[in-house]
């Protein structure tokens, strides 16, 4: 793998954290509030809201600003939040990890259910499975998160409780902070009891978020299989005498894996930066939910650093997937 490619592209990386850190700051400063006004409230005298803006720095330039922003971002200081006072990056780390659990249960959960539906509809082609789990994918692609989400909590919490409709772990449950990912340090600790209900948290809200990209995941797995299947050398495989399940995994899957790549890499992001809706309903302590409460509070500086660790991990994605291209086809180059 050339050395230079990869350091192109952390440099575009770099390029993308400014950009994404402009657009960001002034988008922000165009909404409507005032964020002294948001935490001293309606009735504060004028003193103490230009004593405030003083101590948060809101009474300099935009230039300004985002010069002493970008100074603390580059020495790894995200700032303090106005909402709690405590440091940003030590919330945003608490709650990245949160989402990171929440959006690999669902990229585990949409990736090895679409991949399966999608070969088993391709070999099986219009049979009553591939017409069923085609007719499934278009329903997940259409139903409203939040509707899922809320008709699962109904069912399988309220009307039927067979699992929590909140939260990580029960309280009482803890297990001693190793990773920040619940279920895997409840397993370090060796507390079955505790893994095991972290897992059952985990279900409704990672099967919630992963119904979209296992459906995306499906369709597109089923259609570069049936164009993979139609090649020479597939037929060649089978003439050859070889067995069906080798012809499929080894020869066509593995040809097909290309396009699907790109959506796992593609949905993992949106993963990570989209489950702000299912974080809500299922109140999962997650950085979705801390852009939300940031952004109704006007800080200005917390949502900065959200947004711009999502860009982050994007262009990180983008280029892991890039490099996987390599990997699975040798004929593909990069210079």
């Amino acid at each position: 793998m050339p050395l230079g490619y990869i350091s192109r592209r952390l440099f575009h990386l770099l390029l993308i954290m400014v950009g994404v850190s402009v657009l960001v700051f002034l988008m922000l400063r165009m909404i409507p509030g005032d964020p002294a006004r948001l935490l001293l409230g309606e009735y504060a005298s004028p003193d103490e809201l230009a004593r405030l803006r003083s101590q948060l720095g809101l009474d300099q330039s935009y230039l300004t600003q985002y010069a002493i922003y970008l100074k603390n971002l580059l020495h790894g200081d995200f700032g303090k939040s106005v909402r709690t006072g405590a440091p940003i990056v030590n919330e945003i780390g608490v709650r990245l990890l949160a989402t990171i659990e929440l959006s690999m249960a669902a990229m585990l959960i949409a990736t090895i259910l679409g991949i399966a539906a999608g070969v088993v509809s391709s070999v099986k082609q219009y049979s009553i499975f591939d017409y069923g789990s085609m007719f499934l994918a278009l329903i997940g692609v259409s139903m409203p998160i939040f509707w899922l989400g809320l008709m699962l909590i109904y069912l399988l919490s309220v009307k039927f409780p067979i699992l929590p409709m909140m939260g990580r772990i029960t309280m009482g449950l803890e297990a001693p902070p190793v990773t920040g990912l619940v279920v895997l340090d409840t397993l370090i600790a060796g507390q079955l009891g505790a893994f095991l209900d972290s897992l059952r948290h985990l279900i409704l809200p990672s099967f919630t978020l992963a119904t979209i990209p296992m459906a995306i995941v499906a369709r597109i797995t089923r259609s570069s299989m049936l164009e993979v299947l139609n090649k020479d050398y597939v037929r060649t495989a089978r003439a050859k005498g070889l067995d069906e399940m080798i012809v499929i995994l080894r020869h066509a899957l593995r040809n097909a894996f290309l396009p699907v790549v790109t959506v796992l890499g593609l949905n993992l992001g949106l993963l990570l930066g989209g489950a702000v809706l299912t974080e809500t309903i299922f109140s999962w302590p997650g950085l979705g939910r801390y852009v939300v409460d940031s952004l109704m509070a006007r800080d200005y500086a917390a949502v900065q650093s959200c947004i711009l660790i999502f860009a982050v991990v994007m262009a990180l994605i983008n280029l892991v997937v890039d490099l996987v291209y390599v990997i699975l086809d040798p004929r593909i180059r990069v210079q």
